[in-house]
């Protein structure tokens, strides 16, 4: 049992019989509305259970999908052509992504893609009538998902963060509690089991979609001694216009970029010469045009992603003929691989009752060190989703007929009694963590000296929070628990950056610039006051001439 649960049940921390507000039973508790949560929602009822679902905004329209297209891991089982898309991330992601989990994904994401058709979503249809799935419009998508989470008998309840999880006297996790957002009202569900499938941290950075994406959903899980993978895979910038908050990049790759003064910028590019561009921008402005894209081009990108030109059109501005200002925005976790570390197939996190899906998760798995918007993180939502609610609902169905027995609250920062009287200024915490993990030269580029100076000033922080009287309202606790999310997750990512001296996937050190072999395995972290790093194993999945470009 872990250090943390142990802290956890304590007499004090007893969840009261007396609570006011609205109480919900459940056999699954999913905590997030995204592709992952619904999915694990739909996943958790067809395997007979009763199920809540809580979103911080709106399910269907609120996190990074919903305003955006998005492209998808849907990969025919024909030929070599799953092999060659396994390699095609493979390398880049650092060898650590494992053959087994890339299986898993492509064939489910085949499955629910299948299953998206016979709902009825409108995939598009080419010219010989074949419909293209390969890409969803998040509208779309998310609009069929809410209809067919309420179609299976889920309970949604809306603008409803969850602030903290409940666990039991075992050290499982047996619920959650939060407050909705419009209403002041609190809300408590006991539960058999938990999804966390919250979305990742992109700390308020303005991109499109990432204003619910604050890191809650890994606080709570690692307050109840949940641990994470992957953290160092965390400094991910989404290209897009400086003036908009659009970072949705694929079109990126037909521009060229230009300084103030109209001379191309060598070397600057959406994929691979994104590092350029964040050092250009350092010193002076970075200009686009997506001048390199033919009429018919043209054409296709204002049918595959219209939110994309909504910004141009209301400045008056043709991307395809007029350079426009560029910035880099923190995207962390979201487009990053790190998350909460995956014990099962089942999506199981180190605490029994909790599962994971989504940017939640690690995705690891799948991309190793390195991923990007889209593709493989639309398919690893689906099907981990789809995973952790079946198990979640097994784990349930399992431990249904035991003695409910006492419930704790898992919940610190901001929400346990103190005798401090300053309270948490969560406006300056916000700023005082985009400080440290903003600026390209701390966290695209990492050094030993850079991360020592940001960990001083952000154990700070934690150690503020820590100290600070909890929140008196509910808007005041939804704040703080984002601040304090948001101070956890740097904290994990620094530390973790610390203990990988190399450059691997995304993971970049100006000090250790080459990679390193010896240093193939994954960085599990997890703690609250004090973080912890250890070092976990890879299983084989090396591309041998051997084995015919098959993976061992």
């Amino acid at each position: 049992m872990s250090e943390t649960n142990a802290q956890v049940r304590k007499p004090a921390n007893a969840v009261s019989d007396a609570f006011v507000g609205k109480r919900l039973d459940a056999d699954v508790l999913v905590i997030g509305g995204g592709p992952a949560g619904t999915w694990a929602a739909i996943s958790a009822a067809a395997n007979g259970a009763r199920v809540v679902l809580a979103d911080k905004g709106y399910c269907g329209t609120s996190g990074a999908t919903a305003p955006s297209g998005t492209a998808v891991w849907y990969v025919p089982p024909t030929g070599d052509a799953r092999e060659r898309a396994k390699a095609s991330r493979f390398e880049m992601g650092g060898q650590l992504a494992e053959s087994v989990w890339m299986d898993r994904v492509l064939e489910q994401t085949w499955t629910n893609v299948q299953q998206l058709a016979q709902w009825g979503y409108p995939f598009p249809v080419d010219e010989f009538g074949e419909e293209q799935r390969t890409s969803v419009q998040g509208p779309e998508y998310m609009r069929l998902m809410r209809k067919r989470v309420k179609e299976a008998g889920a309970r949604i309840l809306d603008h409803s963060p969850a602030l903290e999880l409940h666990v039991n006297d075992d050290g499982a996790v047996a619920g959650a509690a939060g407050v909705n957002r419009q209403t002041g009202e609190t809300w408590r569900v006991r539960a058999g089991a938990v999804v966390i499938a919250t979305g990742g941290c992109a700390f308020l950075s303005r991109a499109l979609g990432c204003n619910v994406l604050t890191g809650d959903g890994q606080l709570m899980a690692a307050e109840a001694g949940a641990e994470l993978s992957g953290m160092e895979f965390s400094n991910a910038y989404g290209l897009g216009p400086a003036f908009a908050s659009v970072t949705k990049s694929m079109f990126y790759k037909w521009a060229t970029f230009y300084d103030e003064d109209g001379v191309k910028i060598d070397g600057a590019g959406s994929a691979r010469g994104r590092g350029v561009i964040a050092r250009e921008l350092q010193t002076r402005k970075v200009f686009g045009c997506l001048d390199l894209a033919d009429e018919q081009i043209r054409a296709w990108m204002r049918t595959a992603q219209p939110n994309f030109f909504l910004p141009f059109d209301r400045l008056g501005i043709d991307p395809f003929t007029q350079h426009f200002p560029v910035t880099l925005r923190l995207e962390g976790t979201v487009r990053g691989t790190g998350g909460l570390n995956v014990t099962g197939n089942d999506c199981a996190t180190s605490v029994a009752g909790l599962y994971a899906a989504g940017d939640a998760a690690t995705r690891e798995l799948i991309c190793g060190g390195f991923t990007g918007g889209g593709s493989h993180n639309a398919a690893w939502a689906m099907s981990s989703g789809f995973w952790a609610g079946a198990g979640a609902a097994g784990h349930a169905r399992a431990n249904r007929d035991a003695t409910p027995g006492t419930l704790y609250h898992a919940g610190t920062v901001a929400l346990q009694t103190t005798s401090a009287h300053a309270r948490i200024d969560s406006e300056h915490i916000v700023k005082a963590v985009q400080d440290e993990v903003f600026p390209y030269e701390r966290n695209w580029w990492r050094s030993a000296d850079g991360l020592e100076d940001s960990l001083g000033r952000l154990d700070t922080l934690w150690a503020q929070l820590r100290a600070s009287a909890p929140a008196q309202t509910a808007a005041e606790a939804v704040r703080a628990r984002e601040a304090a999310a948001m101070v956890a997750t740097a904290r994990w990512m620094y530390r973790s950056a610390q203990q990988r001296t190399e450059t691997r996937g995304m993971h970049r050190r100006v000090d250790y610039a080459a990679t390193d072999d010896g240093q193939h395995h994954r960085l599990i972290s997890g703690g609250l006051d004090d973080i912890w790093v250890r070092r976990q194993a890879v299983k084989s999945a090396v591309l041998t001439p051997e084995n015919d470009g098959v993976f061992a």
